[in-house]
């Protein structure tokens, strides 16, 4: 089975598949009264946001240690919040995430963790002493459900000073 655009109709061994009286799902797809679901174009999600400046970490920072960006360079589907730096999956499906967080030369070491739900899934360190910047990466595939929220927290250590050029990319490889 493949739909060759979104305009076109289905073919289904030579034929012609209609979808009528057909509503909106809140996963995206479109469910026909014949109970075939249809994703449509709407289904694609991706983000990635960076540090564009260096970061003195802010009052709520230092509470909750989430790290923040300050710009978006995509945001298909718009379920990154620049505000509070969190991705929400728009539909259950497998996501890939990774990141990319940079310290300044401070002598400590810091660790980053990817939140899930706020629970740890995956943690990244650095922690060379004698260079001048050094950056904590990783990246990740998640089976999510829709409404899981997924952001970078500080587990260890400071940022203070900055984090310029930091990283925090995500989108759905394909829903379930």
């Amino acid at each position: 089975v493949r739909a060759q655009n979104d305009t076109e109709p289905i073919v289904l061994e030579g034929k012609c598949l209609v979808v009528c009286d057909s509503s909106p799902s809140a996963d995206g797809a479109i469910t026909s009264s014949l109970g075939i679901s249809v994703r449509s174009g709407s289904a694609k999600v991706a983000f990635s946001a960076t540090r564009s400046t260096n970061h003195e970490p802010s009052e709520m920072s230092n509470r909750t240690m989430t790290i923040y960006f300050d710009q978006v360079l995509v945001n298909i589907g718009n379920h990154f919040d620049l505000a509070s730096s969190i991705f929400v999956a728009p539909r259950k499906g497998i996501y890939s995430f990774s990141f990319h967080v940079v310290k300044v030369y401070n002598r400590q070491t810091i660790q980053v963790s990817l939140m899930q739900n706020g629970y740890p899934v995956i943690s990244a360190f650095a922690g060379d002493q004698d260079v001048t910047r050094e950056a904590a990466s990783n990246g990740v595939l998640l089976l999510m459900e829709r409404e899981d929220k997924v952001h970078l927290k500080l587990e260890r250590g400071n940022l203070m000073g900055g984090w310029k050029y930091s990283t925090f990319s995500g989108f759905l490889v394909f829903p379930l």
